[in-house]
Order: C-alpha cells, then sequence, then structure tokens
C-alpha cells in the first residue's frame, strides 16, 4: 500500500515536532487534518442547469472524487430561486485522496496563481479550520483552459481537530503550507 508523501511526512516528521513545540503528552493531542471539503457555487445555474453539471465535472477532475450537486434551502424570490434548485457542486476528501490534493495544491496549483505572493492567514474561523479561496478554476492542471467557458472561484476548506488557531496554523504550515510572510 503506497503512502502519500505528506501522510509520511505528517507522522513521521510533523508529529513529533508538533508534540515538543506545543508541550503535548500523548501523539493523539497533536492536531491533524480530517477532511477537506471544496465548494463551487454556480449561481447561473438557477437559469442553466449545464452550468451546474459542468462545475460537477471539473470538480470531479480536480479531486479524483465524484462531487455532488448543491441545493438551495430555502427560497429567496429576490434571486429567482427555489428550494431544491441546484446551485452548486461539492465534494469531501478524506485519507489518501484529501493528502494526495493538498500536495498538488500545494506543489503545483497554488504557484500557477498570477502574482502569487502566498495565502492569507487571516482565514481561520476561530476553531481551527482554515478556508481558501480561489479566484478561478483554471490553476488546477486538470482543467484544460479551452473546455473553460467561464471562469469562476471554487472554496477550498480544511477541517482541522483542534480549537486552536495557533496550532491549526502551525499544522499547514508544516504540510507547507504557503503563507504570507507577516511585516
Amino acid at each position: 500500500m503506497i503512502v502519500p508523501r505528506l501522510q509520511h511526512k505528517y507522522f513521521q516528521e510533523i508529529v513529533p515536532e508538533l508534540q515538543k513545540q506545543f508541550q503535548l503528552t500523548s501523539c493523539m493531542q497533536v492536531p491533524r487534518l480530517e477532511k477537506i471539503c471544496i465548494n463551487q457555487g454556480v449561481g447561473a445555474g438557477v437559469q442553466d442547469k449545464k452550468l451546474i453539471d459542468i462545475a460537477v465535472e471539473e470538480l470531479t477532475t480536480i479531486t479524483g472524487q465524484k462531487a455532488v450537486p448543491r441545493k438551495a434551502k430555502k427560497s429567496i424570490s429576490n434571486f429567482k430561486l427555489r428550494e431544491g434548485v441546484a446551485i452548486g457542486a461539492a465534494v469531501t476528501l478524506r485519507g489518501k485522496r484529501m493528502y494526495e490534493f493538498l500536495d498538488r495544491l500545494i506543489t503545483i496549483s497554488l504557484p500557477r496563481v498570477r502574482d502569487f505572493r502566498g495565502v492569507s492567514e487571516k482565514s481561520f474561523d476561530g476553531r481551527g479550520n482554515y478556508t481558501l479561496g480561489i479566484n478561478e478554476q483554471i490553476i488546477f492542471p486538470e482543467i484544460s483552459i479551452d473546455k473553460v467557458n467561464k471562469l469562476k472561484g471554487i472554496s477550498i476548506t480544511f477541517v482541522i481537530n483542534t480549537t486552536n488557531n495557533q496550532m491549526a496554523y502551525s499544522l499547514l504550515k508544516s504540510l507547507g503550507m504557503p503563507f504570507k510572510n507577516k511585516q
């Protein structure tokens, strides 16, 4: 069984390092990445159902796991939105696929962002989770630029099993997340 590179690095190097840094008595207290949730909202999907299918196809291509369409929870007349109508796509990654996606995101996709200077450190939610917004889906090499008819944003949430933002920051930094330098 082949273990992804980042998962191996986490267990061999990062866990002992974080345990020492935060003076934790057990390796089970060390924060770990539980899942990565990737969402793509398609507001125009209310009028054109094919846009939802395209979003599902793109997320499936990017992650290697089947994405599911997301439906509206309630009706909002100002947006011409009805309850139960598909308005986006989402996929949740765990285990090996999660580590492989994170590795590809950090090493290949993020450096392809125009004028990239690092990701913001202010996107932690106070419970240890980190959300990263990407403006264009074409930074992923799996997406062919010729087939894209409209640029859409993607929201990526890293769910970490800690309530401490500092621990979550240290975990993501150790995994290689390119945060902006503090000035």
